[in-house]
């Protein structure tokens, strides 16, 4: 199976592909609107060809779309992450055009040298790549690539602050219609939270705040988790049921959370003081999924469900464990080569007349 980071880098790569594919057929059609019947380029008397032209940047630009996607997801992501993101595109467009018109001088200083039979460093050679430099459709061109990477960039970022998921769900109009579905919740809460806020103040907590979602997050979107919300230092992630109990993966990714944190406990105690921990609380149910909202929309989801697994991750102190998963989920997963199950009997939760079954669990 794929891992998450293939899978998202691969999405990435093809988003930028696609929006430069789509800007180039864009591009053509514009070209085609201005010259119109002409059969030549009024500026530098090349020769125009509609159809050749089309497939011409169709290629090309879907091309440097998908190298500048790669750059982007392998390399330079993180680039400027401490900025805003005004700040972060502004730059990142910077460089991406220096490349560019690097990449451009390269390739016609080699043509031109080429063509004339002699050196790069040749005086006529030279001549020609500042005549090209110079030219109004040089920097016209440039103007709009600027532009296209402005939107790649942006629709980028969006999606990472949304989630894929997410953003393929808003853009598809999957839950504009309220839909009901069955879906996998673990509530995540930091422990003892209030105590380290007062013990390092609430801005450097807010930091560490930062930090521990950050660590999180990655564990998260690797065993196919979709993170719903924050709501101060708590998280709520969500899965579809067969994306849940595959392989497991709701289990999986509270013990794969665990794990992050402890490779980062001596930079937190090393910049905080403190190293924060979490409880979690695992139920199923019923939910009704869609859009809301006019001037902020969101995709929400409403049931009983949410109350339940909130209520389970509350009984965590009570039982004196980390995990609490509810009967019915335990029965629907494969568990028994990977954990140890221990039954807790069964408990009342609030505002429900039913009792639920709870189960901790530790690994094998």
């Amino acid at each position: 199976m794929l891992s998450y980071k293939f899978r998202r880098n691969i999405f990435q790569i093809i988003s930028f592909g696609v929006i430069w594919g789509i800007a180039g057929i864009v591009y053509s059609f514009l070209e085609k609107g201005i010259l119109g019947n002409l059969t030549y380029y009024p500026g530098t008397g090349n020769p125009y060809q509609f159809e050749a032209t089309i497939l011409a940047t169709l290629l090309s630009t879907s091309l440097l779309g998908l190298a500048f996607g790669t750059v982007e997801a392998l390399y330079l992501h993180g680039l400027f992450s401490s900025m805003s993101l005004a700040r972060k595109i502004a730059f990142k467009t910077l460089l991406y055009l220096v490349i560019v018109v690097v990449i451009l001088l390269i390739i016609t200083t080699v043509y031109n040298a080429t063509v004339l039979d002699t050196h790069i460093l040749d005086a006529r050679v030279l001549h020609h790549v500042k005549l090209f430099v110079s030219h109004y459709a040089f920097w016209s061109v440039e103007a709009y690539i600027a532009a296209i990477i402005v939107i790649s960039l942006f629709y980028l970022e969006v999606s990472e602050n949304l989630g894929q998921a997410v953003l393929l769900n808003f853009l598809t109009g999957r839950y504009h219609t309220p839909r009901e579905e069955e879906r996998i919740f673990m509530f995540v809460d930091m422990k003892s939270s209030t105590t380290i806020a007062e013990k390092i103040g609430h801005l450097k907590y807010f930091d560490m705040l930062k930090a521990y979602f950050s660590d999180l997050s990655d564990p998260i979107l690797r065993h196919e988790g979709e993170i719903y919300q924050y709501v101060g230092d708590e998280v709520v992630i969500s899965w579809r049921m067969k994306k849940g109990l595959k392989d497991a993966h709701c289990v999986q990714c509270f013990y794969a959370m665990q794990s992050a944190l402890e490779h980062q406990k001596e930079e937190y105690l090393k910049k905080f003081g403190v190293f924060p921990t979490f409880k979690a609380g695992l139920h199923f149910g019923k939910v009704t999924t869609g859009e809301i909202g006019v001037i902020k929309k969101d995709i929400i989801f409403t049931g009983d469900v949410l109350n339940a697994t909130a209520r389970i991750q509350s009984l965590c102190n009570s039982y004196n464990v980390d995990i609490l998963v509810s009967g019915p989920l335990v029965h629907s997963l494969d568990l028994s080569s990977r954990f140890y199950i221990q039954p807790l009997g069964e408990s009342e939760l609030r505002g429900r007349d039913e009792k639920v079954a709870l189960f901790t669990l530790r690994p094998t």
